[in-house]
This record gives C-alpha cells, structure tokens and sequence, in this order.
C-alpha cells in the first residue's frame, strides 16, 4: 500500500516577462489592504494600474543591473506575491514585497525574504534592510520574526493626498535590517 502525503505546490521563482500583470494586481491588493489608514483611500485610488504595470514590465525586462531582481511567489502556477530588491553598500535593499491579500499566512512572504538573502549572499551581501510605513504593524511582526528589527534610521515621505486637507499626507517609514 503506498502512503501518499499532500504537499502545497508553492514556490519562488525570478520574475520573467508577463508576470507584470500578476504582480501589479497583488501590489495594488495588498496595498489597499494593509495601508489605507496611513496612505488613504484617496492616494490609493489615484493609482495609475497601467504605469504600475510598465513599471514592473520594466524591472523585470531591463533592470538597471545584475544585481536588481524581481522574484514571484507561486501557489501552483498562479503568481500570489512577488519581491524586488536592489544593491546597496555592502548589502541589499529589499524595495518591495508584497503578497496578495487572498494569499497571506500561507508561508509566501517567508519564502520571497528568503530568496532575497540567499541571493544577497551570493553576490556576497553582509546585510539586509528594507523600509517600513509607521502603523505597519504586520510587516513589522513579520520582519521582526525573520530577524530583522529597526535600525534607527527614518525619511519621511509625502504621499500626495491631503492631509486633514492642508495639502500633502505626510508619511514616515522606518528602515530595519540585519546582517546576514
């Protein structure tokens, strides 16, 4: 009698040419999902989908070096997540990681931060860091249990809406990091 044992088929993988439209939706859920309070909804609605995707089309197509990489998370062959990340110094930066809101809890971020270290190792990356929206309290859990905690640094950034209208919405992120 064979014993069968199920297995979720997910995976990371680099991000290739027509993944674009997969990750521009997951960005834009997990976005409206997880910051509306700090970005609001106005910010969030004047989104331009299309400059998204092109973007993403960009990054993937022509990154500005070897060393920039877009990598997709999987379920099956549905892309659910993806991450970006860029050299910096004498580490990486992850710029971007998100998973669509149908698909968190489900160990897909983990393995996208993962990749992202694996990959900065190679290239021979003593650090990671990336940057947290302050209320992000989520990310800051899930970061924080994968080892990477505040550093001190902060920018403050406008985020075009207005604030309790008296012009742009001002927002703070935090930068974490760890070596690795």
């Amino acid at each position: 009698m064979a014993l069968f044992r199920e297995t979720a088929d997910v995976s990371v993988r680099p991000a290739t040419p027509g993944d674009e439209a997969d990750i521009t939706r997951a960005q834009l859920r997990a976005w409206r999902t997880s910051h509306q309070d700090v970005l609001g909804e106005d910010v969030l609605e004047q989104l331009d989908a299309a400059a998204v995707q092109q973007q993403w089309a960009d990054a993937i197509s022509t990154p500005p070096s070897s060393g920039h990489r877009v990598l997709v998370a999987c379920d099956g062959p549905r892309v659910v997540g993806f991450a970006a990340s860029a050299p910096v110094e004498d580490g990486v930066e992850v710029v971007a990681l998100e998973v669509d809101p149908d698909h968190q809890r489900g160990g897909h971020g983990s393995r996208l931060l993962a990749a992202c270290v694996d990959l900065a190792r190679e290239a021979g990356a003593h650090h990671v860091r990336t940057w947290v929206l302050d209320g992000d309290e989520a990310r800051e859990t899930f970061l924080g249990g994968a080892g990477l905690g505040p550093d001190g640094s902060r920018r403050d950034l406008a985020s075009g809406g207005p604030d309790e209208g008296t012009g742009p919405r001002s927002v703070t992120e935090r930068r974490w990091s760890a070596q690795i």
